[in-house]
């Protein structure tokens, strides 16, 4: 096991050098000029050069790149080009929304997929089984920026249960403020991402349901149904748990979509903020760290899913 972890280790670092790379490169191709955008459009040539050189955007890129990773492994993310604000306070007071919006939609997708997925596919052949099927395919095909609308008139427009936009000013020092405000965006998420991880857990169950150990069980005097849950269940959490990590990559996109649309003051809203008004420094380390969350959570399921199957721990 610590073989194992010291090598998924060296992988998620490189992954992470390799990302800021490739960040730090996609955004110098991008068009614009962030001294351009200080200086204003009526600026001569010598002053957006002198700033150019004040901020440091006239140095080789290799020297820029370097600077930068060093301050992220030093935990410093750098300046705000524009404000001279700190990248990494303020990423950390939107992640107070950010994250616990990611929290509450991967809880609300779990409460979803796993006990309907498998509902699903012990109704099979059934008008049940076969209606959940097909609700989940309908929701999942609904892009979340639609399933968001929809949501806000039926539940802030119609109804009137839960607040359209906004997040209170006081933040989390009104809990149930703050809770009503992320619920409908988590609610969002959930739904769809919910309904793309009931697919993979009820292909899972029916997988579950086919194998040898399960068929002996039933011969033994259990139930089909008896079978599937007492043997069948813990094979279909390896597969949850294997999955995890690319749900974790579309509630993160999604955030960013949704933040937009209901007006939070999260990671997500920052980084289309940011990426408009060409602050470099800000949008690679935004994104390096988005890109690094997803990463770390992946390694965290890979040493969970080792951990838990012994086939993997006997291979290894």
């Amino acid at each position: 096991m610590l073989r194992y972890t010291l090598v998924r280790g060296a992988l998620l670092i490189a992954g992470l050098l390799v990302s800021s790379v490739v960040i730090f490169l996609t955004l110098r191709v991008l068009p614009g000029d962030v001294a351009q955008l200080i200086a204003g459009t009526q600026a001569s040539k010598e002053t957006v050069e002198a700033l150019r050189e004040s901020l440091g955007l006239n140095r080789p890129l290799f020297a820029q790149y370097l600077d930068w990773i060093g301050g992220v492994f030093r935990g410093d993310l750098g300046t705000s080009q524009l404000s001279g604000a700190s990248v990494t306070e303020e990423l950390l007071e939107k992640s107070r929304v950010t994250v616990p919006l990611g929290l509450m939609a991967l809880t609300i997708a779990l409460l979803i997929a796993v006990p309907f997925g498998i509902l699903s596919a012990m109704l099979r052949g059934r008008a049940g089984g076969t209606a959940m099927s097909v609700g989940a395919q309908a929701v999942a095909a609904v892009p979340v920026i639609w399933a968001g609308m929809i949501l806000v008139v039926v539940f802030a427009h119609w109804l009137g249960w839960l607040p359209a936009q906004g997040f209170p000013r006081s933040g989390w020092a009104t809990p149930d403020k703050a809770f009503e405000a992320l619920l409908l965006p988590a609610l969002t998420i959930g739904l769809v991402e919910g309904a793309m991880l009931m697919r993979f857990v009820r292909s899972a169950t029916f997988q579950a349901s086919d194998q040898d150990f399960v068929r002996t069980a039933a011969a033994k005097g259990l139930t089909r149904r008896q079978a599937l849950v007492r043997h069948g269940i813990p094979a279909v959490g390896l597969s949850i748990v294997t999955v995890l990590g690319l749900q974790v990559a579309g509630i993160i996109v999604g955030s960013v979509v949704i933040e937009q649309l209901f007006t939070l003051p999260g990671i997500g809203r920052m980084l289309v903020a940011d990426v408009g008004t060409r602050d470099l420094i800000k949008v690679q380390s935004e994104l390096l760290v988005l890109t690094g969350f997803v990463l770390i959570v992946g390694f965290v399921v890979d040493l969970v899913h080792h951990a838990i199957d012994p086939r993997q721990r006997e291979a290894a």
